[in-house]
C-alpha cells in the first residue's frame, strides 16, 4: 500500500522565503509572489512559465491512466473525510492561492492569489486574491471560501488534516479578495504562510446546503479547473477541463494540463488490469513489480514500437517503504522482539530470487537523499542528538546508524540472523515452549498477523513469515479485501502491514503526522507505526523550527538515526526511478522536473495517434 497525499500536500512541508529586496522589507513585511523556505525562488515575479513545459504544448485529447488506489475502487468523490473511498485524481477539482513548482524543493508560486504578505516573524500572512477566480458554477472565489476552508478542514476534515492545520490559529476575511491567516502563538512559524497557501479552497456557498463530512458520488462544486465529467462508481472517472477557465494563462498553468480529459480505469486484478494496458485499454502505466517489468513487458505492442519503456529518474526521496510493526500492541513494545522480526527478512535473497536484482536495500526513512543519517553522529548532528543524551541509547553515539544486516542471499535465511534472533527474543522474555512457539512468562503465545490485500505480495511475505517461524513466532500471514485492508490501515487494527511513505525533502509539520505522538493517537494519521516518544516529538519540533537548511538537515539526520534505532519497520527496497510504460501517442517537454514524473505536463500527439491507428494497434 502506497501511503500519500494529493498533489497539492504532496510536499507536505510547505515552506516560505525572503523574496524580495531588502528595500521592500523596511515596510516591516514582505511582500512576495511566492514562498520558499530557506532561500530565494528560483523564478522572480515576472516569469512567464516554468522551465520544464512547453508553453506551446497542443491542447486536446485524453489521457488515460489505470487507478492504483490502495482499494483497487472507489466509492466517493470527497477525499478529505474518512468515510468512504476516494477516487484518484481528485486533487484536480481544487485549487489552491499558491502551488507548488517541480524544479525547486519545496518552492510555492500565486494561482488563486497573486500574492502574499508577511512579517519578519511570520506570526501572521496576508494573500491578495485574484478578482477573476472562479468557482466551477461561475460564482467567484471569495476571502470568505477560504476562511469557510480553513474552518472545515480544522473541525471536519479526517485527523490528519486537524493536526496538519493546527497551528493555523484563524483565518478573516479583509474585504472580499483578501484573507489574513494568523498563527498560533508559540509556534514554529517558518512554513505556516505556505501552509496556508496550499490549503484546498471549498465552496462555501456549495456547502450551505451538502454535509461536508459525508462521501458522495455527486460531482462538487469546486476551484480547480477540471470538472467530474464521468463516473461510474468503482470502475472509471474522467476528468475534464473547464473551456472557460479563469486561470489558464497564468504563469503557473501554462504547459500544464494539456489533456482536455484525464480518465482513471480500475480493475479487480492485475491480471486483468495489465491485459487491458497491453490492449490500448488506457495508455500510460507506470510499473510497480519488478517481476512484470523484467519478464512481461515482451508483447507484440512493444515489438512494434508502439508502446514504448522508459526508466525516469526521481529526484525526490524515495519513500520509507517497509513492513510496519504496530507498536501500540504489547508484544512489540520491546525493541529486541521488533529487532528480530526484521533480522528474518532476507533482502538479498528476495532481490536476486524475485526482483530480478532490480532494487537496493533501504536502511533511512529519507533514502535516496541527503538527508539520511550515515556512520556516527557528528558535526551539527551530533550537537542536535547531545541534548538528549541521558535518554537515548549510548549505541545512537557509539555505533553506525542503523542498517539492517546483510545476508548471503544464496538461502532464504542465513544461520547467523536465526542464531541472534533467538538471542534477542530470550532476552526479552519470549522462550521456546514445548511446541516450539515462544510464550512469555504469562504464557501468551506470541503470535504475529501480517496483514495485506495484494496477491503479487504474497511471494514476498510468505517467506518472511516462514523465516520467522524457523525462531518460533507464530506468524500467520491474512489475506484481506482491499477496503478491509484500508479500514484496519486507518484504525490501526493490525500487526504488521506494508506500507510506503512518501517524506518530502524539506520535512516540517507533516511529522506531526507521521512520527508523533498526537499522530499515534488519531485514526487515519501516517503514523502506522505508532511512534510516541519524548524525543522524537522534540526532534520534530525542532525541524519545523529550522531557521536554514543546515539547521534542518542536521535535526532530520537526528530524527532519522533515532527512528532507524527503534526498530518500528523492517525496511523493504527502493530504486530511485519511475518504470514507465505507454502507448506512443504522447509529446513530452525535453526537460522532466527533478522533483515529479513530469507526467501532467504531456500533451497529445495526434499524428502519432493516427499512426498506431493506422497500423491497427488502436481504435
Amino acid at each position: 500500500m502506497t501511503i500519500s497525499r494529493p498533489a497539492f500536500l504532496a510536499a507536505l512541508a510547505p515552506a516560505l522565503v525572503l523574496a524580495l529586496p531588502l528595500s521592500v522589507q523596511a515596510q516591516d513585511t514582505i511582500v512576495s509572489h511566492g514562498l520558499s523556505p530557506f532561500g530565494d525562488l528560483k523564478y522572480p515575479a515576472d516569469f512567464p512559465y516554468f522551465d520544464y513545459v512547453n508553453p506551446d504544448a497542443p491542447q486536446g485529447g485524453t489521457m488515460t491512466f489505470r487507478g492504483t488506489l490502495a482499494s483497487n475502487t472507489f466509492d466517493s468523490l470527497n477525499m478529505f473525510i474518512l468515510k468512504g473511498e476516494p477516487a484518484q485524481g481528485l486533487e484536480r477539482l481544487h485549487d489552491s492561492l499558491m502551488v507548488q513548482s517541480w524544479d525547486e524543493p519545496a518552492s510555492f508560486y500565486a494561482l488563486v492569489a497573486e500574492s502574499v504578505e508577511y512579517p519578519d516573524d511570520r506570526s501572521w500572512a496576508t494573500f491578495n486574491m485574484r478578482p477573476e477566480a472562479r468557482f466551477s458554477d461561475g460564482e467567484p472565489i471569495e476571502a470568505s471560501d477560504v476562511v469557510f476552508s480553513l474552518e472545515m478542514f480544522k473541525t471536519q476534515a479526517e485527523p490528519y488534516y486537524r493536526i496538519l492545520f493546527e497551528d493555523i490559529e484563524s483565518a478573516e476575511a479583509l474585504d472580499a479578495h483578501t484573507v489574513k491567516f494568523t498563527f498560533a502563538e508559540g509556534a514554529a512559524t517558518r512554513d505556516l504562510p505556505a501552509l496556508a497557501a496550499e490549503l484546498p479552497i471549498l465552496a462555501e456557498h456549495y456547502y450551505a446546503d451538502v454535509p461536508f463530512d459525508e462521501s458522495t458520488l455527486d460531482a462538487p462544486v469546486t476551484s480547480g479547473r477540471f470538472r467530474v465529467e464521468r463516473v461510474s462508481p468503482g470502475r472509471t472517472i474522467t476528468y475534464c477541463k473547464d473551456p472557460d477557465y479563469w486561470g489558464a494563462d497564468l504563469p503557473v498553468t501554462i504547459g500544464k494540463d494539456n489533456f482536455d480529459c484525464y480518465t482513471y480505469e480500475y480493475f479487480a486484478d492485475r491480471t486483468a488490469q495489465f491485459e487491458a494496458f497491453k490492449a490500448g485499454e488506457y495508455l500510460l502505466q507506470e510499473e510497480f513489480t519488478s517481476a512484470i517489468w523484467a519478464t512481461s513487458y515482451d508483447f507484440p505492442a512493444i515489438d512494434n514500437g508502439w508502446v514504448k519503456m522508459e526508466t525516469i529518474p526521481d529526484g525526490r526521496s524515495s519513500g520509507a517503504q517497509g513492513f510496519y510493526m504496530n507498536l501500540r500492541r504489547e508484544k512489540f513494545q520491546d525493541a529486541r522482539v521488533r529487532e528480530a522480526i526484521g533480522m528474518m527478512f532476507n533482502f538479498e535473497w528476495t532481490n536476486k530470487t524475485l526482483f530480478y536484482g532490480l532494487y537496493n536495500r533501504s536502511d533511512s526513512f529519507w533514502e535516496n537523499s541527503d538527508l539520511q543519517a550515515e556512520g556516527l553522529p557528528e558535526g551539527d548532528e551530533l550537537a542536535v542528538l547531545e541534548e538528549f543524551r541521558d535518554q537515548l541509547p549510548e549505541t545512537i553515539f557509539t555505533e553506525p546508524a542503523v542498517t539492517p544486516a546483510v545476508f548471503s542471499g544464496e538461502g532464504k535465511l542465513d544461520r547467523s540472523a536465526i542464531r541472534a534472533a533467538s538471542a534477542l527474543l530470550d532476552e526479552a522474555g519470549w522462550t521456546v515452549g514445548p511446541d516450539g512457539i515462544r510464550v512469555n512468562e504469562a504464557g501468551e503465545r506470541l503470535q504475529v498477523e501480517f496483514i495485506s490485500d495484494s496477491a503479487s505480495l504474497e511471494r514476498i511475505i510468505l517467506p518472511f513469515i516462514e523465516n520467522m517461524k524457523r525462531v518460533g513466532i507464530d506468524a500467520i500471514y491474512a489475506r484481506v479485501d482491499p477496503a478491509q485492508e484500508v479500514e484496519r490501515q486507518q484504525n490501526f487494527d493490525f500487526d504488521i502491514m506494508m506500507a510506503r511513505v512518501v517524506l518530502p525533502l524539506r520535512p516540517s509539520i507533516e511529522l506531526r503526522t507521521l512520527f508523533g505522538s498526537r499522530g499515534a493517537e488519531q485514526p487515519g494519521t501516517l503514523n502506522l507505526a505508532g511512534v510516541s516518544d519524548p524525543v522524537v516529538d522534540a526532534l520534530i519540533e525542532q525541524i519545523i523550527a529550522a531557521g536554514d537548511l543546515p539547521s534542518m538537515t542536521a535535526r532530520v539526520k537526528a530524527l532519522d538515526r533515532v527512528l532507524r534505532a527503534k526498530h518500528i519497520w523492517v525496511p523493504n527496497w527502493y530504486k530511485g526511478t519511475h518504470w514507465m510504460a505507454y502507448w506512443d501517442v504522447f509529446g513530452m517537454p525535453d526537460e522532466k522536473p527533478e522533483y515529479d514524473r513530469g507526467v501532467n505536463y504531456w500533451w497529445w500527439d495526434q499524428d502519432k495517434y493516427e499512426a498506431l491507428k493506422a497500423a491497427g494497434a488502436l481504435r
